[in-house]
């Protein structure tokens, strides 16, 4: 948490100070201000429309990051689905392996994935898993008469491929570099404002000038956390994946019997 709390720590202190500063230079400074000199109020509106861009930029594209990892999360879980009820067409001989390996990797990434990608990272649990469908889709490579097979393996394809997203979304989208240039232009623009308030109309301004640090502020807490979808107040959590995991562990069970899995709750491997 740490790591998530911290670049949004920093810059929102930066805009306050902004706001500290800009209010200090209104009250020492600007009095000195000659009537027909460009003054700091002149250049306010071309800095509030650049800081309103870059804004609008930045949160548009943490947003479509959000919007992809939660798609990925949801195309993952109803892939693992599909790829068990499509096992049941498989020769006998793959049919329980093949669906015990998809529940196990369910599991896994409920309990191991899921909880890696808080940090931008993934567990290797998962990967042991489908490394055993692999290997059942070698074997029916030789003998099977193509039809299931393909379907197998163009699911398994697509479960992959959300896999990928899903891990690779769980780090920020918007580079460092133009996250605190948005932070730095707010803070000018914070200060631009606070220097520029006419302090003698009283509280009315100064508490106009805390709502607009505050919504900055927010700005980038709210950037912050959509950017890193895994994490923080509006996380994506396991839902899909957890509801799958259960329908496929009731489905196993119900045809296979108790105890048949190679693998406990979390999706540890229990046997050879």
């Amino acid at each position: 948490m740490p790591g998530y709390f911290g670049p949004v720590l920093i810059a929102s202190v930066i805009i306050v100070l902004a706001l500290v500063v800009g209010l200090f230079g209104n009250r020492l400074l600007r009095r000195r201000e000659s009537d027909d000199a460009l003054s700091v109020t002149d250049l306010i509106s071309p800095l509030e429309t650049l800081a309103v861009l870059i804004l609008a930029f930045v949160l548009v594209g943490a947003a479509e990051s959000y919007s992809e990892a939660e798609d990925a999360a949801a195309t993952e879980a109803a892939t693992v689905d599909h790829l068990f009820e499509t096992a049941d067409y498989a020769p006998a001989s793959y049919r329980e392996p093949l669906q015990a390996a998809t529940v196990c990797y369910a599991r896994s990434v409920n309990h191991y994935s899921w909880p890696a990608m808080v940090d931008g990272t993934d567990s290797s649990v998962p990967s042991t898993w489908t490394t055993e469908m692999r290997k059942h889709f070698k074997q029916m490579a030789v003998n099977d008469d193509g039809t299931v097979f393909e379907v197998l393996v163009n699911t398994d394809r697509d479960r992959s491929e959300a896999r990928q997203t899903r891990v690779s979304e769980s780090t920020p989208a918007i580079p460092d570099i133009v996250y605190w240039f948005m932070a730095i232009t707010l803070a000018i623009t914070v200060a631009g404002y606070a220097y520029s308030v006419r302090l003698r109309d009283g509280k009315v301004h100064l508490l106009a000038m805390a709502v607009i640090t505050a919504l900055f502020v927010g700005s980038l807490l709210l950037i912050r956390d959509v950017d890193t979808p895994y994490s923080g107040p509006i996380r994506i959590d396991p839902s899909h994946m957890d509801y799958t995991e259960q329908d496929v562990s009731e489905d196993f069970t119900a045809e296979y019997g108790p105890n048949r899995l190679p693998c406990d709750e979390h999706g540890d491997r229990t046997q050879a």
